[in-house]
């Protein structure tokens, strides 16, 4: 009998996966279900030119319409899945239960949202995950002439680089000491604040907010822990997501930050696998979760792979990157842990990369405006070489004797 293989989710990683699936096996049966009534589309650009207008929405799809067709895949938009059954091997949808033999559970993250006790619920407030959320953003952009963002992480960056070009006066507030606490370090940090500041961007760091308030329904302003009034006819928050795990846990399947699988993107159930945002897996000693487009390609096509008969273990090189302004900011690998980091010229006005270090083992890089420096650190990560602290702060020193004879 046919196999069949189900995709509970419609992004990134379900296309990577059906993708690679159906080149690796001609004959399975491929079903991707969404809950969207969009075809499958990229996210990234809904913070960059999606929401300036430089990008429409047909350009945002990751496969035509006719692609579907042409691969066998089968994808039911504006569907949720409502129960999922893994003895029967069984998912439901509105009464109607459907077998699999294998299924990939890529159901992404949720942004978190303001409490409504503190205005989280005013007209005016958003967050920023899918279409809906960017057509509503660069509806209001019109006419809020003041922009606040809470938190200082890339989503929020970038939305305050494309609000500063819009001509909005634009606050960003952020509750830690720095902007990318979490993510990067403070020479990347240093960088990013005074390309905002020379935008007209105000940066307030170390700073809380107490609540939103409004007129009629709708924000009006922002007041901060100290009792500063910052006017917002538009609020974005980007304080983080939440991994989409519910179904996995209602039924059982091994969670934590997200659903735990193993190095073969197993679940606590074998026939059930799971990528993108919403997986946890081993990396390095530490359990985390990786919100990344290329983790979310890269995963799931690992996933196919195994489906298929591969018995090789998920060899994860985060990267990523982060457009603002004409800042274009790359990163290779992941800097958990890091005690050191080093900075590198680059060849071009602007740019440099910051390196970064456990001790004398090479983790991580960021690349502003560099791309070789990305290429080249990226590379030695994927080759499992390594560079010295001192290599990677010597401009004079070619990278490209690490890898070579590959």
């Amino acid at each position: 009998m046919t196999r069949r293989a189900i995709t509970i989710g419609a992004g990134q990683a379900a296309i990577a996966f059906a993708a690679k699936l159906r080149d690796l096996d001609p004959q399975i049966e491929i079903l991707l279900i969404g809950e969207e009534a969009s075809l499958p589309y990229q996210r990234p650009p809904l913070s960059k030119k999606y929401m300036t207008g430089e990008m429409e929405a047909d350009r945002l799809l990751l496969r035509p319409a006719e692609w579907f067709d042409e691969h066998r895949v089968v994808c039911r938009t504006g569907v949720k899945v409502c129960g999922l059954h893994p003895e029967a091997r069984e998912i439901e949808i509105d009464g109607e239960r459907l077998g699999f033999d294998k299924l990939l559970i890529a159901t992404g993250s949720t942004p978190r949202t303001l409490p409504a006790e503190i205005g989280g619920d005013l007209q005016g407030v958003f967050t920023l995950r899918d279409l809906a959320d960017a057509d509503a953003i660069a509806g209001a952009l019109a006419r809020a002439g003041d922009a606040v963002i809470i938190g200082g992480g890339y989503i929020g960056l970038e939305a305050a680089a494309v609000f500063a070009r819009r001509g909005l006066r634009v606050t960003v507030v952020e509750m830690a000491d720095r902007i990318l606490k979490r993510v990067a370090s403070a020479e990347t940090a240093d960088t990013v604040r005074a390309m905002h500041q020379g935008e007209g961007v105000t940066i307030l760091e170390d700073t809380a907010l107490s609540r939103l308030e409004g007129e009629n329904g709708r924000v009006t302003k922002a007041v901060l822990a100290d009792g500063t009034e910052i006017p917002a006819g538009l609020v974005l928050v980007g304080i983080g997501v939440i991994p989409n795990d519910s179904l996995a846990r209602q039924t059982g399947i091994k969670c934590g930050n997200g659903i735990e699988v193993d190095a073969a993107t197993r679940t606590s159930n074998p026939d059930i696998h799971a990528a993108g945002d919403v997986a946890s897996f081993d990396f390095h000693g530490n359990r985390i979760r990786l919100e990344s487009v290329g983790n979310a390609i890269e995963q799931a096509e690992h996933a196919a792979r195994v489906i298929a008969g591969s018995d090789a273990p998920y060899p994860p090189v985060p990267w990523f990157w982060s457009d603002q302004y004409d800042m274009k900011l790359q990163i290779a690998g992941l800097n958990i842990g890091y005690d050191r980091t080093v900075v590198r010229p680059g060849a071009h006005p602007g740019g440099r990369s910051i390196w970064y270090f456990k001790g004398d083992g090479f983790l991580a890089v960021d690349a502003i405006n560099d791309s070789k420096a990305y290429m080249f650190g990226k590379k030695i990560l994927e080759l499992g070489r390594t560079v010295t602290p001192e290599q990677a702060a010597d401009a004079e020193f070619d990278l490209k004797t690490l890898i070579k004879g590959n």
